[in-house]
């Protein structure tokens, strides 16, 4: 079915009460918040976000950010780990800008009054994560880092005059004229406006809540993937969603993120059986990457019909456990279990979208003066498969890049004509009254999960978006003017092209596995796939080649016109 260009019909009379400002950002996590007070150096800016500003997937990040600091560490081996576990897909320009520059964004941090876990003698402590060669992961009150680093980039935020913060603003759409952005649609108080802008950055985060199974908190409903998809925007590497291998398995809980770092000072996975089976599957046993990793525990899972596996921490000083991963430990016991005593029941689950907006390399989409940046973006950074903590070190570097750079190339548009495609009206039927937002939403979850999660195939793939495609059709007919509905027709979007590009990929490599095409093909599919809507709304898809450059839309009919 065809994808629609808007999620609600443009108002005409939005153009003339718009506000306008030099730089827009969406999205108020670690590469939203980095972009914003880089932009803010030089001009206004408006930040926009869904719902509280700490309210984000940053906050909930445990295990660190990546930096060669150490002295025995290099960046051409923080290069090489990365672009080992992406698989021949990363791209080498974006890998080095982003490690070199790791050092610079930890000193940025500390000077705006970050606190960073130490060693007795006052070095930065760092720690050993899965697919990393050194240690040099940068930590703060043990597994709290993400959380800290969100608390000193909102405290930086609220204290510059340049930046306005709009809380509980729903983004839509982005508005375009003559080719290029010229602001977005927000929802806000329980009226639509727009906001008109020089330039935009999306940094609206991830899309983990398409999935039964997730890390990801409850905003996360993939909104900038289905936002930029639907203006036309160049996506790559929708096939591509990493699953954390450990999250800990409580019967009607939420999923908490069991750290990468857990496995870093010596945490074992056990099957129920007390078997440590990762021992005999790969040299770097637990320390192996996240997407063998959680394929083996899925394989041990099936094995033993046991809903779960076990990480087992108990070999380990009680102490020193509780002073590594206070927070781990304080919600454990909430469930009744003492981490430094007990197994901890864990399963694998949806953590991060890889795919993202195509970039480049000062993080310009194919739309003019549109940015993205994070998760929302592919800057090539991650390839096949994300080195863990790499994230957080993307969002800082890559961040303050995008916002620098908008602010420069900032440029009002001329005038408040806005780019429009007539689209007709979507009418209900009578056999969609039942309709429920919430029904549909668990279920598409539960069909990603087991058609388009770990393991796939072809069939099962076929078979999702067919009923992906069908629950689209419904909810674009009964879809209302509210942010529940929006997030549902957008992770349905999302959910849609994830399963075509999956199906696409007929080979296996980094976190996509086909066991109809268990092999990684460099002979065919050494290539990112790119998706884009065209004008008749049809999705588009083709292969291009790894660091391809970028080729901006051809411009669509003028409103007003």
């Amino acid at each position: 079915m065809a994808i629609r260009r808007f999620l609600e019909p443009p108002d005409r009379a939005l153009q003339e009460s718009a506000a306008f400002a030099p730089v827009v950002v969406i999205g108020s996590g670690v590469a939203g918040l980095s972009a914003a007070l880089s932009a803010a150096e030089s001009t206004d800016v408006t930040l926009v976000t869904k719902s509280w500003l700490s309210d984000t997937n940053t906050d909930y990040a445990q295990g660190g950010i990546a930096a060669v600091l150490g002295p025995g560490d290099s960046v051409d081996g923080h290069c090489a780990d990365t672009d080992e576990v992406g698989q021949g897909l990363c791209h080498a320009a974006v890998v080095r800008r982003v490690v070199e520059g790791g050092p610079a964004a930890i000193e940025r941090l500390i000077a705006w009054g970050g606190q960073f876990d130490r060693q007795p003698g006052g070095a930065i402590a760092l720690g050993l994560e899965a697919g990393h060669s050194a240690d040099r992961i940068v930590h703060a009150m043990g597994d709290g880092t993400g959380r800290e680093i969100q608390r000193v980039l909102v405290d930086r935020v609220r204290r510059t005059p340049r930046i306005t913060v709009l809380e509980h603003c729903f983004a839509l759409d982005l508005v375009t004229t003559a080719g290029r952005v010229a602001g977005v649609r927000v929802h806000r108080g329980g009226s639509l406006l727009l906001l008109r802008a020089g330039a935009v950055i999306a940094a609206t985060g991830g899309c983990g809540q398409l999935f039964r199974e997730t890390t990801n908190p409850e905003v996360a409903t993939g909104d900038g993937h289905a936002m930029l998809l639907r203006a036309g925007v160049k996506l790559r590497g929708m096939e591509f969603m990493q699953f954390h291998p450990t999250t800990l398995y409580v019967a009607g809980s939420s999923r908490l993120l069991i750290s990468e770092a857990t496995r870093g000072v010596g945490g074992i996975l056990r099957d129920c059986n007390g078997v440590a089976f990762m021992e005999t599957l790969h040299p770097r046993g637990e320390l192996a990457p996240r997407d063998l990793l959680s394929r083996a525990v899925q394989d041990q899972m099936v094995k033993t019909r046991h809903p779960n596996v076990y990480l087992d921490l108990r070999h380990l000083p009680p102490a020193f456990v509780r002073q590594r991963f206070p927070r781990i430990h304080r919600v454990c016991l909430t469930f009744g279990l003492d981490i430094t005593a007990d197994l901890i029941p864990v399963t694998p689950a949806a953590h991060y979208m890889i795919g993202g907006a195509v970039v480049d390399a000062e993080a310009r989409t194919s739309l003019p003066q549109l940015f993205a940046v994070g998760e929302v973006a592919c800057s090539g950074l991650h390839g096949a498969n994300r080195l863990a903590s790499n994230s957080l070190l993307e969002g800082l570097v890559l961040g303050e890049q995008a916002g620098r750079v908008a602010a420069g190339e900032s440029v009002a548009p001329a005038d408040a004509r806005f780019d429009v495609e007539p689209e007709a009206a979507v009418r209900a039927r009578p056999e969609d009254r039942d309709f429920s937002a919430g029904d549909m939403s668990n279920s598409m979850k539960s069909l990603l999960w087991k058609r388009v999660g770990i393991v796939r195939t072809g069939l099962a793939l076929l078979e999702a978006e067919r009923r992906i495609d069908s629950w689209r059709q419904v909810a674009d007919r009964l879809g209302r003017p509210s942010p529940r509905d929006w997030e549902l027709r957008n992770m349905l979007l999302v959910a849609h092209a994830l399963t075509r590009a999956a199906r696409e990929r007929d080979e296996s490599r980094g976190t996509h596995f086909r066991s109809d095409f268990p092999r990684r093909d460099d002979a065919r599919w050494r290539a990112d796939l790119v998706l884009q809507r065209t004008a008749a709304g049809d999705l588009d898809i083709a292969r291009a080649p790894v660091d391809a450059p970028l080729a901006p839309p051809a411009p669509g009919p003028e409103f007003g016109e």
